[in-house]
């Protein structure tokens, strides 16, 4: 069936992305890999494609409209490969499958012709299971090495969905992993412990900071007027995607708590594309705002933020607010630190050995709005905020320091070398 409708599509109208552009020279001796990135998270994409070319790796770049960017046409040894085209939602579902499907098909075709030996997975698509088990055997029956990032252990455990088969496909796709790349020492242990992953194949790479949104000449300044804010207003920010997990009921009980006392004067912005199957939640934000909050205190930005105004709501904040209720590592944290804003977060995850109290930010306890007015109140309290303008740029260059993408591309281009069992150079 798979091979018919891989037939159907080498027959049909539609062009083929690995052939939209000739093929590039490539050294016997370079390391060459096909990074396959789900067609989501284009930031994490971006950076670790440019740090491993940066590197000497020949890199595919599998990808959609969505991770395309002209920075990954401009080198000779990154192809990137275009298999999903565009993914606007504002299509019936026939030809949703469909592109799906003409996915799928690309991808197969592509680890059965390619030359790249090692896969490198940043994300699953969209038939998980699917993704998780008869795809990882397919590339293995094709003798490619599998190296995966695995940005979250069990994410349906962390969403209060899991089941048995969520678990069982999970252990599949880390066993037939030949290495696992994650963010947090924690991480590493439950892939040891809950699923028996040997620990010589998991590598901890610190999250790197985030360098695919634009970062121009704005002062947080001029960001605060275009966010029509004044000088004199504290203003707390949460950002990132609307899902059930991010805590965003206990950033507004806070804020009540906090303004109760009717000292300073506070604004927030929630600034975000809700997740799908998340409607219901973000109704309950959208209820709550109306009901408990005077007009125009609480911003509410609930839509897809393009890259380009990313830079408007970090630079015209005070501070980033994380209230999630659980977490692995949030690339949100680091992409703050970038753009010189300090946080305070929930005590979960890795936060704490990223956030250094009274320097970057400030932590609280999970699910406790009262204990989280109380860290917001200390921040603003502190000479974090007080020297806020002398204080980001340190921030900036802490984040260079701490989360370079150079340190991530080499630690994995050795990985890359010993999955192909090959001398270190």
């Amino acid at each position: 069936m798979i091979m018919e409708t891989t037939s159907i599509i080498e027959e049909s109208s539609l062009k083929e992305a690995e052939v939209q552009k000739p093929a590039i020279p490539r050294t016997q001796l370079g390391i060459e890999t096909g990074l396959l990135t789900g067609c989501q998270d284009r930031p994490y994409a971006f950076g670790l494609a440019m740090a491993l070319v940066s590197r000497g790796i020949h890199l595919d770049i599998v990808g959609s409209d969505e991770i395309d960017s002209p920075e990954l046409h401009a080198n000779p040894n990154l192809r990137f490969l275009n298999f999903r085209g565009s993914q606007r939602n504002n299509v019936n579902f026939a030809e949703k499958l469909w592109r799906l499907l003409v996915y799928y098909a690309r991808l197969m075709r592509y680890a059965a012709r390619s030359k790249p030996k090692v896969l490198h997975i940043l994300w699953n698509n969209k038939f998980e299971f699917f993704d998780r088990t008869i795809l990882m055997l397919y590339y293995k029956a094709f003798g490619k090495k599998i190296a995966l990032t695995a940005h979250n252990v069990n994410q349906a455990r962390r969403d209060s969905k899991d089941s048995w088969l969520n678990r069982t496909t999970l252990k599949i796709q880390y066993r037939l992993c030949d290495h696992i790349f994650v963010h947090t020492q924690k991480m590493k242990d439950e892939l040891r412990q809950v699923f028996d992953v040997p620990d010589k194949a998991v590598t901890v790479l610190r999250h790197p900071i985030n360098n695919a949104f634009p970062d121009s000449e704005l002062t947080p300044a001029e960001a605060k007027r275009r966010l029509a804010l004044t000088d004199d207003e504290k203003v707390i920010l949460f950002f990132g995607r609307i899902r059930p997990y991010k805590g965003i009921e206990y950033l507004l009980d806070a804020l009540r708590l906090v303004l109760a006392d009717g000292k300073g004067n506070y604004r927030l912005i929630i600034a975000g594309e809700p997740k799908k199957g998340s409607e219901e939640y973000l109704h309950e934000i959208q209820q709550s705002v109306q009901r408990d909050f005077q007009q125009g205190l609480v911003i509410l930005r609930m839509q897809f933020i393009p890259d380009d105004e990313t830079e408007l709501y970090l630079k015209g904040a005070d501070v980033l607010v994380l209230p999630y209720k659980d977490i692995f590592q949030s690339g949100v944290l680091f992409l703050a630190y970038s753009f010189g804003l300090p946080v305070v977060a929930t005590d979960v995850g890795s936060f704490r050995e990223e956030i250094v109290e009274g320097s970057t930010g400030f932590l609280c306890k999970p699910g406790d709005p009262a204990d989280l007015a109380k860290a917001i109140e200390t921040y603003f309290a502190s000479d974090l905020f007080k020297n806020l303008k002398v204080r980001r740029p340190e921030l900036v260059e802490y984040a260079n320091a701490n989360h370079s993408w150079q340190a991530v591309a080499e630690l994995t281009r050795s990985a890359y070398v010993k999955m192909l069992g090959r001398n270190p150079s």
